[in-house]
């Protein structure tokens, strides 16, 4: 006979019950609520009701979340808040098993003449973060001119079948590795016009974080130190201003050293943090990719819980009413 199990119809045996389909789906002792027919069937009722043709059975379950915590990008939600970046390895293996350790979706790619495998014999990256399974994110490393800015963007959207999105960044000196915020203006405004999606790097000031958003950037992305410097967040306070007045995703790009930054940076309500040198750079690149992973969402979580107010003061955790002296 048929019955309809949770939507499918399925073929029985007569005389099979309730328990009988609860043990074929693997449900035996699972905590399970059953509607037969529209209505609640009581679990003691499940060995002694039989099913008849054309019984309808609704089994659910309890599942974890209720609320979705992805972030969206140029129209596509990304569940992972750690993107990384794929310099600095010491070879292509290093490279792919620390990007999967991260758990990130989004990877960052220069482009160069030789980066990723134009030259022949040359390891190809796209080999190892796959289009297919990663978003990949061409950016503008190296670049000091508004100019170069826009033919790497260009090149890279050529490079990768038309993909528009694309982290600016144009440095204002070798030294520092500091933005050139005027350069980044201009590079961002023509790259706006051109219909890029534009994820753009600059310093950790608040007018300029909303002077890019309002030119059209769809993610700003300041930084907490200076590139590959480690150092950490410098200035939470401006990083916090930041978040307050943005409308689009804040990402901290640049200078968190371990996983307690990248943790800080969630914990002042970012929406992810994008690093490569704190990873390619550790002892253990692979361990530290996956710390960066768990720093990035036990940041997360507390941000979203709450956390206590500060006191200058203690306050007992325990009450002292009810004290025996």
């Amino acid at each position: 006979m048929k019955i309809i199990i949770n939507g499918e119809t399925h073929d029985v045996n007569e005389a099979i019950s309730v328990a009988d389909v609860v043990a074929k789906q693997g449900l035996t002792g699972k905590k399970i609520a059953v509607e037969l027919n529209l209505e609640i069937l009581p679990f003691q009722h499940y060995p002694s009701q039989i099913l008849a043709e054309g019984d309808r059975l609704e089994i659910v379950h309890a599942i974890g979340g209720g609320q979705n915590d992805s972030f969206v990008l140029a129209g596509k939600a990304y569940q992972s808040r750690l993107l990384v970046g794929t310099g600095k390895y010491k070879d292509m293996e290093e490279t792919r098993l620390a990007i999967e350790a991260s758990g990130a979706q989004i990877v960052t790619v220069a482009i160069r003449r030789t980066n990723i495998g134009q030259n022949p014999g040359e390891p190809n990256l796209l080999d190892v973060i796959s289009p297919d399974k990663y978003t990949i994110l061409p950016n503008t490393a190296g670049c000091y001119t508004a100019e170069d800015a826009l033919r790497t963007c260009r090149l890279g959207r050529e490079l990768l079948g038309g993909h528009k999105l694309v982290k600016l960044e144009v440095l204002a000196d070798q030294k520092t590795l500091f933005p050139d915020v005027e350069q980044t203006f201009i590079a961002a405004r023509m790259l706006v016009q051109e219909g890029f999606d534009v994820m753009v790097y600059t310093n950790d000031d608040p007018i300029a974080a909303k002077k890019l958003e309002d030119i059209g950037c769809i993610a700003v992305m300041p930084l907490a130190a200076p590139i590959g410097s480690g150092l950490g967040i410098r200035n939470p306070y401006n990083i916090l201003t930041i978040v307050e007045n943005a409308s689009v995703p804040i990402l901290v790009d640049a200078g968190v050293g371990t996983a307690s930054d990248a943790a800080l940076a969630m914990e002042l309500g970012c929406d992810g943090v994008l690093m490569n040198t704190a990873i390619a750079a550790a002892k253990n690149p692979i361990l530290m990719a996956s710390a960066m992973r768990k720093g990035i969402e036990a940041g997360r979580e507390a941000y979203l819980a709450g956390r206590m107010p500060k006191r200058r003061f203690a306050s007992a955790s325990s009450p002292l009413d009810g004290l025996f002296f």
